[in-house]
């Protein structure tokens, strides 16, 4: 551990303050480090293993296709790529899909498609993308512009220009924002992940849609977090009744390999053309034969068997002494504690339960298929660790 904490230090841009853990081993929800000491994991790699560490299905999945073929240009056909595109469209009623390798990726191509539709319709000038505060869409120099988060832009600027961010809930506003700058798209996530686990009004979420179907200005939905079961349904716009013209996604829909896909609604399905767009690893074919492992297990019996977890979580934590609120949706929940939330994660990491942060709040992303012993015996952890001290 030594030795791999001091190569790491050497060689390793100094971009993540990891935990004190060499994760070398799991199966499941359950990961040990090199000593043998068991963990419980409830952060699935910030929701990437929707499945689990070392999930067989996912594994025969990859390990097939690796023995087929590991890589082809886009200049050929695969069949996991365009299996995985139509496995997305059926379930979601999207047309087209564009395949990239992660979330901020998936967004660029979004921004890229609405900039372009704008264009074509109603001129260049037409080109600004209106965001809400407190999100998150990436770290690549447009979608830092897009992340309405001021303390993303600090060290990078200038960064692209064409995005105002306005207050979420905040309607009128973002309606005036959106007309006076002449605005291409509005794009928002429908649970702020990285910005505290908030999930949107549906309210407002249903007048922005509205808004943007009357102006012919695109709904985008960024979920690269919220999206492939991760809040009880395939995607979290699907709790708020609208259908957006592109959604962005990723993270949990490799489980556990980089792809990330921007699906394209009826509007736009056709705006990217010949050499408009490209990715040399997007599509990949064994990335794909991942996700189409984890797409065809999120079964209607199966996301409800999410909600009910998810129900027994925010139950477990209502009026727990120690917490102060619980948001979220689904299995992406967040818990404003009394004590810090570092402190708060480090004593459940002692405790053998990993979990994460997000803003000033304890966050849990479990995998989808959680056992319900092994969420009830981390929730209980979490319980001890939250309550001491509590009054």
């Amino acid at each position: 551990m030594a030795d791999l904490k001091q190569i790491d230090k050497s060689y390793i841009a100094g971009t993540y303050n990891r935990f004190p853990v060499a994760i070398v081993d799991g199966s499941g929800s359950e990961v040990y480090d090199e000593n043998g000491k068991r963990y419980i994991d409830m952060g699935s790699g910030i929701g990437v293993t929707a499945f689990g560490i070392s999930d067989d299905a996912w594994v025969e999945a990859v390990t097939a296709q690796l023995g087929k073929v590991q890589h082809m240009s886009n200049l050929y056909y695969t069949e996991p790529c365009a299996r995985l595109a139509q496995m997305l469209c059926e379930r979601t009623g999207f047309k087209k899909v564009f395949f990239a390798n992660s979330g901020a990726e998936a967004n660029e191509c979004a921004i890229k498609v609405a900039r372009k539709y704008a264009c074509d319709k109603k001129g260049a000038d037409h080109f600004t993308i209106i965001t809400l505060k407190n999100s998150f869409h990436g770290r690549t120099i447009t979608t830092l512009a897009a992340t309405g988060q001021d303390h993303y832009h600090e060290l990078f600027q200038p960064l692209t220009p064409g995005f105002v961010s306005v207050d979420a809930g905040d309607f009128e506003g973002l309606k005036a924002a959106a007309l006076s700058n002449k605005a291409a798209a509005i794009m928002m996530e429908c649970v702020q992940g990285e910005g505290g686990v908030i999930a949107m009004d549906p309210a407002f979420v249903r007048q922005v849609a509205e808004f943007c179907q009357a102006e012919d200005i695109l709904l985008i939905v960024d979920e690269v977090q919220t999206g492939n079961g991760r809040t009880g349904k395939l995607y979290g716009y699907m709790h708020y009744d609208v259908q957006p013209d592109i959604i962005s996604t990723a993270k949990g829909l490799g489980g556990g390999l980089p792809i990330g896909a921007a699906l394209l609604g009826e509007k736009v399905e056709n705006v990217l053309g010949f050499g408009d767009h490209g990715s040399t690893f997007g599509g990949n074919p064994v990335a794909c034969a991942g996700a189409v492992s984890i797409i065809e297990r999120l079964t209607p019996a199966f996301l409800e068997d999410v909600a009910a977890k998810s129900r027994y979580v925010f139950e477990a934590f209502a009026g727990c002494p120690g917490v102060e609120s619980v948001s979220g949706l689904g299995l992406m929940v967040g818990i404003k504690t009394v004590r810090p939330a570092g402190e708060i994660v480090k004593a459940c990491m002692e405790r053998s339960v990993l979990c994460l942060t997000a803003k000033d709040k304890v966050r849990l992303l479990p995998a989808l298929n959680i056992s319900m012993d092994v969420l009830a015996e981390a929730v209980s952890v979490l319980k001890a660790v939250i309550s001491e001290g509590a009054v």
